[in-house]
């Protein structure tokens, strides 16, 4: 396992939150969206030019931009033969 922010995600990669480093507003903003540590995620896909990227989280799928990305830490599961 390693702990890589989310936007470095690849396509069908899957891992669980480590740590979401955002304060303020975009940080109760994610947290309301589901997004805490321990949660499990999979990346569905991106947008042609990368940005924003489609998550898969507990039941339903969000989409988040490569900023808000940059705040989100997730533990990857390496063994798969991703990154």
């Amino acid at each position: 396992m390693a702990v890589i922010p989310l936007r470095k995600m690849l396509s069908g990669q899957k891992g669980v939150i480590a740590g979401v480093n955002a304060r303020g507003e975009l940080g109760r903003r994610i947290r309301d969206m589901g997004l805490v540590p321990g949660t499990p995620l999979q990346i569905q896909g991106r947008a042609p030019l990368k940005d924003p990227v489609a998550i898969k989280v507990r039941s339903f799928t969000l989409t988040l931009r490569n900023n808000e990305a940059d705040y989100i830490q997730v533990d990857v599961d390496t063994t798969d033969g991703a990154p």
